[in-house]
């Protein structure tokens, strides 16, 4: 297997790859998702990373195969971005509260011969979460920097009632659905 490029800061995703046995080496370059406009969470998440994309292309090349991805998490529909503050962190985890929250990754891989794209989802149903964990949980900060507020490997892990989809999708790169394509593809 190649040596890849993740076009990412995420440590989840290096963790991803790090647990898969993949390659890489790590670094990013700057997309403003804020730019973009979008009906809805699947087209926000397709363009946030098409953009991420053409940025790190045009900064690194292909010299190693490149691969960039962007995650949404919606819930009535609604995206979820990062809280920016505690207050929008309760509002954001409420509305995920005894509901069905999903989560859209979007991914694309290039290399000199292969070009990748990919969008899935994973589905959590949550029981409703008790007032006392949610305080406890605002408190602790844990929620800054993650896309609705929460990590399904953390807080939100004991009230999944219900999972449909894969859970490293969820954690922001579905390696399942990628791996077919790189196991033999020579740089």
């Amino acid at each position: 297997m190649v040596t890849i490029r993740l076009a990412s800061q995420s440590v989840s995703r290096a963790k991803i790859l790090k647990d898969f046995g993949v390659e890489f080496v790590q670094t990013a370059c700057d997309f403003d998702e804020d730019t973009i406009e979008a009906l809805t969470p699947k087209e926000f998440v397709y363009l946030a990373t098409l953009g991420k994309y053409k940025a790190c292309k045009k900064k690194f090349g292909l010299e190693i195969p490149l691969l960039v991805a962007d995650t949404v998490v919606t819930a009535n529909g609604k995206i979820l971005r990062k809280a920016k503050d505690k207050s929008d962190a309760k509002e954001i985890l409420n509305l995920q509260s005894g509901n069905v929250t999903t989560i859209i990754t979007c991914m694309i891989y290039e290399s000199k011969d292969l070009y990748f794209l990919d969008i899935a989802t994973t589905d959590y149903k949550f029981s409703q979460f008790k007032n006392d964990d949610l305080m406890k949980y605002l408190d602790s900060g844990e929620w800054k920097g993650k896309a609705g507020a929460c990590m399904v490997e953390g807080f939100c892990k004991k009230y999944i009632k219900e999972v449909r989809g894969l859970e490293s999708t969820a954690m922001g790169l579905g390696v399942e659905r990628l791996l077919p394509f790189i196991k033999n593809c020579d740089v």
